[in-house]
Formats: C-alpha cells, structure tokens, sequence
C-alpha cells in the first residue's frame, strides 16, 4: 500500500486546516442504538457497485442486531453513512464545495478511500461517517470495510461464519486514508472446477442455469468486495460453459465492479476449451487457420469494448496444451507468437482505440516461458504474468531491464493444481509462509500490476485466498514471515474468538507443516500423465525413531487436539469451523493415516506380526472416517447448502482409493521382537545376520530407540523386560498381549547420570578411516526378555567418553556415523558485502529456514569472491572418524529469479576451497518432480575430515534467495530415509 502512517497523520491535518470542525484523532459513531438506527446516503448517480455494497452492509447490520439502516434522511435520524465517489456523489461535491473534507489524498488515485466523521454536514445532520472513494470500487470497499469494522467476516456467507448478535453497534472512527492497494489488479482463478464448484452450481444453487452462471458468479464477486478483490479469471473447464455464453455474467461482473481476465490458454478473453468449434472454425492453428482465429478474437473484442477487462495476448493450444505450428522449433514457434500478438492488439485498437488504456497481459507460462526466453519480442505496455511451476516456487521473474516495462509485471500463482507428478485438488495445503516468501520476492522484483490465485473451488482455499489477497492490497505489512504467524492468529480469534485463536494457529502451524513435508495428495507415492498404482513409501520404518510411526503420531495428535476444539466454539461458529479448520485437518490427517497404517501392514506381515490384521483395520476405518465427513460437509451443513461442493477423490486417483492389505494367517504362537534399525525381527543366528543389538547410544546426542514387542498367532501371550543395569530405562517393562493388543512399543534411554563415564581425553584418538565408534569407548549391556519359556537377550551399547574438548563445545557431535545440523543454528553469522542470511521461521523440515538476501545481490561465483565478499554460515562441528566425507544440503527447491542467475551455494569444511552446490533444476525433470514432492533439494559434495576432533563448516551464498533448510556431514553411517536424521547438537 502506498499510503502510510505519516500520510494518515498528514490527511487529519490538512482535515483541519480545510475548515472540519471535528479534528479529534478518535471519534465514537453510533450505527445503531436502543432510540434509533442511523441511514445509509447514496446518491441515485451512484455506479451499481456502491449501492450493492450499502445493500451488503444493510443486510450485515440486521444480520448481527435485526435492524436495518435507513436509506435517507428523517426527521427522526440525526446521524447518516454518507458514501461517495469523487465526482459522482451530489454529498461529496457540497462538502467538498463547503471545504468540510479534503481530496487531496485521493484525487486521481486508484481504488483508494477514506473514513472520517464529520460534525453537522449538513442542516439536516448533527453527524456523518463519510466514506469517499476515490473510484466505484474505492467507495464500495469502504462501505464494506465498515462490515468489517462491526464483526463481519468476509467469509459471512462463502464459510457460514455467522456473525455475533448486537442489540446496539458503535464504532470508533479515526481518519484515514485506505490505498492505494500494492498491486493493482488482485484475483482468483476458478481452476478445475469438476468437482465441486461446477457441480454445486449446477445440481443445488444455480439448477435452473444448470451451470456457473451469473447467480453463482454474483456470490464470488461479493467475495471478492469483501476481500478488496478486483479481478476474475472465469472458470474455463468443459464441464463449464464459457463466461461470455451467459450474456448477464459480464453484466453482472460490471454491477460489482470485478474486472474480467482470462488464464493463460485463454488468448483474448475466450475460451477456448469451449468457444472452438472444429466442425464449423476448423483447426485451432494460426499458421493455417489464422483468419478463423481472428474472427473469434474480434467477435469478443466488439463484445467486451465496453467493460472493464484484461485481455490476454499470445496463444497456446486446445486444452492447456502448446501451441501446433507447422515448424516445430523454437525460432518458427516465437516468429508465429510475436505475429499473434502484433495482430490481437490490431484488433484491440479497432474497438478499444488507445492501447495504453488497455490492460493486457503475456504469461509465459510452461512452453511460451521457453519462448520468451529465445528471444520473443514483447511490446511495451504488455504485462509480464509470471507464474509459478504449478507447485509454489516462482519460475521466473522480472530482470532489471523488464522492471522498466510501462506495462509492469505480475503473478499467477497457484494453491490447486492439476497435472504431473502429482494433482493436488482436494485440500488447501500449500504453506502460508512459503506463498508468503515467493509473493513478497516477487513483490520486491516489482511484479505489482497483476496477481492472480488458482483457487481451486474456493473451498477449502478459504485462508490462503484471504492472505493472497491481503497480501496483494498492503504489502508493506508483510515484510517478515512473522507477519503471517501474526495474520494467520488474528484471522483465527476474528473467526472462532480469541480464547481459541491460540490453539487453532497451532493446529493450522502443524497442518501445514506435515503438509509441507509431503502434500495429502502425494501419499500413495504414485503419479499422473500417466496415472500409476500406488508405490513403496520413501518414509522408513526402521531407522530414526521410524517415520511412518512418527508421522502417524503426528496426526494423531493433530486429529485429538481439532476434537478437543470442537465443543469449545461457539453455536454461531461451529459450521465455519468445520469448513474452515476441522474438514482439512481431519481429512489431511485420515488420508495419511489410510496410508500410513496401509504401510504399516505391509511391513509387520513380512514378520509374522497378528498385528497386520489390526493395522489393515485401523486403514479402512480412515478410509470410512473421510467418506463421513464429506458426507457431512455436502448433506447436512446449513441444511444441504453445501450439497455437491465437497468431492473426497478428484478424479478418482489411487491415492483416494482404499489400500489393499495383507493378511496374515500364521500357526505359530508367542511373542516376536523387532528392534530399531533392522527389517528382519530379532535373531541372534551367527549364520545369519544378527538383528539383536540396538543402535548405540550416544552421550553427546542422548538417543533413545524401541522394540517393538509382538504377538504371534492368536493365542494371549505376557511377556517381561529386566534390564541389567539401573541406567538402562524402559519405558515399560512388562505387558500382555492379545489380538486386542497385539504388540507394545518399548521406548529405551539412558540415565546419563548413572552410565560409567569413558576415558578423560582431549580429542578422540586417531582410528581407523570411518570406523563410526571406536570399540574402546563402548560399554555394553543388556536387556533380557522372558516370554512363557523363551527367553531373549537385546544387547545394549552406550558411547560415552569424557573429551575435554567437548565439555562446553555448543557445536554438533557426529552420531552413528553423520551429523545433523538445521542451517538456523549456526555457530558464526558473517556478513558479505552486499548480502546477509537471514532466518526466516515457520517453513522448512525444521520449520526454519536461512535465506540469502537481497535478492539484488551480486552472485558470487569464483573462491576468491566467495571468500571476499559472500556471506557465511559457520558450524562448528566435532567428529569421532575421520575420511572423506558427503556434505549433503537441502533447501527449499526454489528457482533462480531471472536467467544469468542461480540456486546455488558453496561448502567448506576447515578452510578448504569451497565448493559450489546447485540447486537449480530445468523444466519438467525427474529430479524436479522429486523436488515438488518432498518440498526439498537435497545435493551433495565431497570434503576432507583430516582427523578426529573439532571441525568447522561453512556455508557462503553463491545466489540470493537460495534457502537453506539441513545439512548432514556423511562419514559413512547414514541410511536411507526421507527426511534427515534429527539434529545432532551436542
């Protein structure tokens, strides 16, 4: 927003000074009170959208006290709303005659208003609240911001948040000025409608249209006013009929004021999906058919001259698919684009006139980003619509020469998608944070005229809509993450009060953050284009605590904590909270469960377990659990409104089916054990590899690992723990097992006090090339299982010496071979020339990342630049083994912000030649897929640990913007997972 505190304080004085007899910094305004209701004035030559609004803001005042506002002035009514647009409103113009409000802050601005009130306005009124805007939309978004002001949500009507009951309303009124928004044209996109919107539309809210029509898009545009929206990308999917089919849908786009734009394989304003006619238009190629092509452009040109709209230039294929040529290269492919172009703006001129009064807008999207690239001219008052790779991470953005487009730049940035590796169309689970981080970079790289959300169907996009938008209308409250922590809680105490406010951003903290780590939508491990069976999971369940466990018990808690919400939210609420917080969250959680416990299964049947059945169970009930709560959400929500919205498998995937299981019918009985770190069960035949010995237990990192103690057969079996020493701890140590319980996890630590303590040493003595624990330093135990007759003995090995040098080293300690550290706990911080590291909270494996800033920054690319004017991360780090080691880095896997630009930065270890890692990958790669998926690049390279002892790593930024999330200094120990081990820190 350009606007700001100083302009406020400035716009009261200049208030003052043009003759307002009430200059008070606060002003109280009754709305409505035991002894009368205020009016609302707008004057008849008002434009459609600001009598909307009032009648919005009416309609909010009943709905909280049962009393509507007037609509003129009595002899009864002392006070009035007086709402106007500079220039149109008969009120303005006289108090602007009589110099009781000042202009100055808002003539000749965009969509900008304020809010005062004045004392005696007019004979007639002992006092106003004045709203001026500066445009149709300006008014009407003051109007609207009073909704706001008195406890309306903007998600009132499209989330059921039923706002509180008044008897009286009241404001306190400060003069301010609101504007101009950060970016100018701000929207959605309805993307992949299908499944819900579509349907909803047709088969419940609009069945007489039988469609999106113009009932359906009257709803989104009130959406968009109450979100200070102004822009639409209409639903374009062949299930839907084309925008301009309905002739009242862009009138009605006009009576709320809401620009209409087009996606980029929309050239135009037309749909192309379901405007072209083969039969009758003949082939969609503008190398053989370009006169055809034209007609239709015309035909929409002529149609739309007299609405406000955005017209997309260039051309793609049928379907989001490229553009056919009859040459298929590169230069032919650019030739016949840049020949598109030069003719849709011949037919803008026909029925627009002047161009540079016509918003037009290029978006190199997927194959025309290649084109751009090769050298694609584009005129100058073109907006440039970057987009993002469909899964969060901005592709490309404005260089310095692109910055000085009079036509600016923008954003087309998505929470839903369709396509490969994966769809993501039934959840909202994009993190806050990281659309924060790519929308605020793009901000700084001046993409500031267009931004535009694929919002899926609306539902569930409710929060991320809302942030994309506030975002878009004040950026400048925005400059850290921690204004989304703080966006995020206030949006939770508006909706649901703020005595739950503190636990609903908990739970929405942890929902994202899983979702982060791996989408719902990717938990089957499968793909599309083509679409494949469900896969082996990445996630182990034998090393590091066991991530399937891990992240079952994450949900788990997530599913009791959304429960125990529940009956805390008031009656008015309790639908909005359904839609808003507990559907996503619960449904996140019981498709990953579904999944996870399918896993489980797999895993416990190759061991025999009578747990298999049980898991298999436990799958299908999550299976059950989301076909009843869209149940709910579709049927019994506010009585069937929401009937056909909710669909718990687009299109079908194997990631929405139920999972197929084993079975395991085993004769044998008694009781099996399965250590941490083994996939076999326990065994201690020498001639076979032995699986009876935990993981070793570390002094510096204080480790704990299971056993999983487990029925076999059917028959109940009891079962007993004695460790052999007091400092070996179980967290249980007996127990009875039963179909009913058929197996216990047995979590064992150490009591570091009571461990024998090892040599006092200086430094760890020189061995052996990567021998992970040097024997003599080892003491071991036991742990000894009885079960009926059997008996079992775990062994147990504890490491821990006594080096002088670690007593008070705050670094990190290798462990079992590795050591882990999260990149936001360095050791040093050093500044670079032009650039620093900066922690940015809430995203991230660790939920925390390092990111290089600014992005303006010079690249440092040679070890002499690197070690003169680069930023540095410095990790202190200690080792027990020595050898040539694998730094291995992950990072968010952004992409570099213009071409001649990277994603890279350098590693040193000890003062060695850094070396650069990139992260950067190209178009549709495997290992871009990969990356899309975890929400990570994780790369590698080769260093020297010389001897045993304290390290020192360092981290120098090559690029801006590179984000760093992990690193794990390999000495041969670590194994294959999908996250990293937890940090090692001594």
């Amino acid at each position: 927003m350009k606007s700001s505190p100083q302009i406020y304080l400035f716009f009261a004085i200049i208030l003052t000074l043009g003759g307002i007899t009430n200059s008070t910094a606060q002003t109280p305004f009754k709305l409505v009170d035991s002894k009368e209701n205020t009016s609302v004035i707008i004057d008849k030559s008002e434009p459609k959208v600001v009598h909307i609004a009032a009648a919005m803001l009416n309609d909010d005042v009943f709905k909280i006290t049962g009393k509507r506002l007037g609509t003129k002035t009595t002899n009864n009514t002392s006070t009035a709303i007086l709402a106007g647009t500079l220039g149109t409103s008969s009120f303005i113009n006289d108090l602007v005659a009589a110099k009781k409000i000042d202009t100055t802050q808002l003539s000749g601005k965009w969509e900008t208003y304020s809010i005062q009130v004045i004392e005696n306005p007019t004979k007639d009124l002992s006092q106003a609240l004045v709203i001026l805007g500066s445009d149709r939309r300006a008014t009407a978004y003051g109007l609207l911001e009073i909704s706001r002001r008195i406890g309306v949500s903007p998600w009132e009507w499209w989330a059921d948040v039923i706002p509180d009951k008044k008897e009286q309303l009241s404001l306190t009124i400060t003069p301010q000025v609101y504007g101009e928004p950060s970016v100018k044209y701000r929207g959605i996109f309805l993307k992949d409608e299908d499944w819900g919107l579509q349907r909803w539309a047709a088969l419940n809210f609009e069945p007489k249209t039988g469609d999106i029509g113009p009932k359906t898009y009257a709803k989104v545009f009130e959406l968009l006013l109450r979100l200070r929206a102004n822009t639409i990308w209409p639903a374009m999917h062949t299930c839907t009929k084309a925008f301009y089919h309905y002739p009242k849908n862009k009138v009605v786009a006009d009576d709320y004021a809401i620009v209409v734009g087009s996606s980029h394989a929309e050239p135009m304003l037309c749909n192309i999906n379901a405007e072209w006619d083969h039969d009758t238009m003949g082939d969609y190629r503008y190398d053989v058919n370009a006169g055809e092509i034209k007609e239709l452009f015309k035909k929409r040109a002529r149609e739309t001259a007299d609405y406000e709209g955005i017209y997309t230039l260039g051309m793609r294929g049928e379907h989001d698919s490229p553009m056919i040529v009859g040459d298929d290269d590169t230069p032919s492919q650019v030739k016949l684009l840049e020949q598109v172009i030069t003719d849709q703006r011949e037919i803008l001129k026909e029925t627009k006139q002047d161009l540079a009064q016509v918003p037009q807008a290029f978006v190199p999207y997927k194959e025309v980003l290649h084109y751009y690239q090769n050298g694609l001219k584009l005129p100058e008052d073109v907006t440039l619509v970057w987009t993002d790779d469909n899964y969060g991470y901005l592709r490309q953005l404005s260089n310095l020469e692109e910055q000085k487009r009079s036509g600016g730049a923008g954003i087309y940035y998505h929470t839903s998608y369709w396509g490969r590796p994966h769809d993501y169309l039934w959840l909202n689970s994009t993190h806050p944070v990281l659309m924060w981080e790519e929308l605020s970079k793009a901000y700084s790289f001046k993409a500031e005229d267009i931004w535009i959300l694929n919002a899926g169907d609306i539902k569930p996009h409710e929060y991320n809509t809302e942030l994309f938008m506030d975002m878009a209308w004040d950026m400048s409250k925005f400059e850290t993450s921690e204004a989304v922590a703080k966006h995020q809680f206030d949006w939770a105490a508006r909706e649901f009060g703020k005595a739950n406010a503190t636990q609903i951003d908990a739970v929405l903290d942890t929902y994202y953050q899983l979702a982060l780590q791996r989408r719902p939508e990717f938990m089957a491990w499968s793909a599309v284009e083509p679409v494949t069976k469900s896969g082996e999971t990445q996630l182990t369940q034998i090393h590091y605590g066991d991530e399937v466990s891990k992240r079952i018990d994450a949900y788990q808690t997530l599913i009791e904590e959304v429960e125990a919400l529940k009956p805390t939210i008031s009656a008015n609420r309790k639908d909005a909270f359904f839609e808003l917080v507990y559907y996503p969250v619960m449904g996140a959680a019981q498709l990953n469960q579904m999944w996870l416990y399918a896993y489980k299964n797999k895993h416990v049947a190759t061991q025999g377990r009578a747990s298999t059945a049980a898991y298999a169970q436990k799958s299908g009930e999550s299976y059950d659990a989301i076909e009843r709560l869209t149940r709910y959400f579709n049927d019994t929500i506010q009585d069937g409104k929401w009937q056909h919205i909710m669909n718990k498998a687009p299109r079908n995937l194997p990631v929405f089916s139920k999972p197929v299981v084993s079975l395991v019918n085993s004769k044998e009985s008694g009781v099996g054990l399965a250590l941490e770190g083994y996939e076999m069960e326990y065994n201690n035949d020498t001639t076979n590899s032995f699986a009876d010995v935990l993981p070793v237990f570390n002094a510096y990192t204080k480790n704990r690992y299971y056993i999983d103690v487990f029925l076999k057969g059917s028959e109940p079996q009891t079962w007993s723990a004695t460790p052999a020493e007091s400092w070996i701890e179980l967290s249980t140590t007996s127990g009875k097992l039963s179909l009913e319980n058929p197996e216990e996890r047995v979590w064992i630590t150490i009591n570091w006090n009571q461990v024998p303590k090892g040599t006092n040493k200086k430094e760890a003595p020189l061995g052996h090339d990567h021998q992970l624990i040097p024997p003599s330093y080892k003491v071991n135990s036991k742990i000894d299982f009885k079960t009926g007759t059997s008996e079992k003995t775990v062994g147990v090995s504890v490491f821990n010496p006594q080096f002088e040098a670690l007593k008070n080293f705050n670094g990190f300690v290798e462990d079992k071979g590795f050591v882990v550290i999260n990149a936001e706990n360095p050791s040093a911080v050093q500044k670079g020339k032009e650039a620093s590291w900066k922690i940015i909270n809430r995203l991230g494996y660790s939920n925390s990342v390092m990111r290089a800033e600014p992005f303006t920054a010079a690249s440092e690319t040679t070890p002499e630049a690197l070690l003169k004017n680069a930023p540095v991360l410095e990790y202190d780090f200690y080792t027990f083994n020595f050898g040539t080691v694998d730094v291995k880095v992950s990072a968010l896997p952004t992409h570099a912000v213009y071409p001649g630009k990277g994603v890279r930065c350098a590693v040193s270890i000890d003062g060695a030649t850094p070396q650069i890692i990139d992260f950067q990958t190209e178009g549709r790669s495997e290992s871009w897929k990969e990356n899309v998926l975890k929400n990570r690049s994780v790369q590698s390279v080769s260093q020297i640990v010389n001897k045993p002892g304290k390290h020192s790593l360092k981290v120098y930024m090559v690029d801006p913007g590179v984000m760093l999330d992990q690193i794990v200094i390999d000495l041969g120990g670590l194994k294959d997972a999908y996250a990293f081990p937890e940090e090692t820190k001594n």
